[in-house]
């Protein structure tokens, strides 16, 4: 019996979509680590680097841990945002340079007075939003009549997705009952990975 391969997965979703709820859930079931995007950037911004500086270290800093993670034989999902078909590539090209399953699953939730609750409710990272409308407190380049109402639709209604099967969760739901769903899913592409189908967005139960 051959043990089971190692993976690279890349979390997506709006914020307040429940990307690190749900990271930390299947890292927990696949022996997995984390690698926390915002995290990393709020420490950058702790130590007086600035927001759009910050944005890129973190960015490159991402992928030098997840190559050392998976040099050491680890599976490792990225926890953050992929708004750029860049930050796609980079996913794909590293699971494929070390012979990983590439996985992308995108957390929606189309409901931004939700998301606007979900942001008001948590205690936030400096790197992070605390509700639609209130960007990151150092993100002064954001104009201040920007539409972050537009911005939310659109992150939702045109998700940056890379080619291939893909995993969707609907996260109003229970967490748990959307970590078995993603399970369930990636069970799935195990057994078919040259699915091209996009499954539909479907709720869990």
């Amino acid at each position: 019996m051959h043990p089971p391969r190692k993976q690279l997965i890349q979390m997506s979703g709006a914020p307040g979509s429940g990307k690190s709820t749900m990271a930390n859930l299947l890292a927990q079931s696949i022996d997995a680590v984390v690698i926390n995007h915002d995290l990393i950037k709020a420490f950058f911004l702790e130590n007086d680097i600035s927001f759009d500086q910050s944005a890129k270290l973190t960015y490159n800093f991402d992928w030098v841990l997840a190559e050392d993670m998976i040099k050491q034989g680890r599976s490792v999902i990225i926890d953050s945002t992929c708004n750029y078909n860049e930050v796609l590539d980079r996913g794909t090209a590293l699971a494929c340079k070390y012979g990983y399953d590439y996985r992308y699953i995108e957390c929606r939730v189309d409901d931004i007075d939700l998301l606007d609750q979900r942001l008001r409710d948590r205690v936030p990272l400096r790197s992070q939003r605390t509700a639609v409308n209130c960007p990151p407190p150092d993100a002064s380049a954001v104009r201040h009549d920007q539409d972050h109402h537009a911005l939310f639709k659109n992150w939702i209604e045109n998700p940056c997705r890379p080619s291939g099967y893909i995993i969707v969760v609907n996260s109003n739901d229970n967490p748990e009952d959307c970590l078995a769903y993603i399970l369930k899913q990636m069970k799935h592409t195990a057994v078919d990975k040259h699915a091209t189908e996009v499954p539909p967005f479907t709720k869990t139960d």
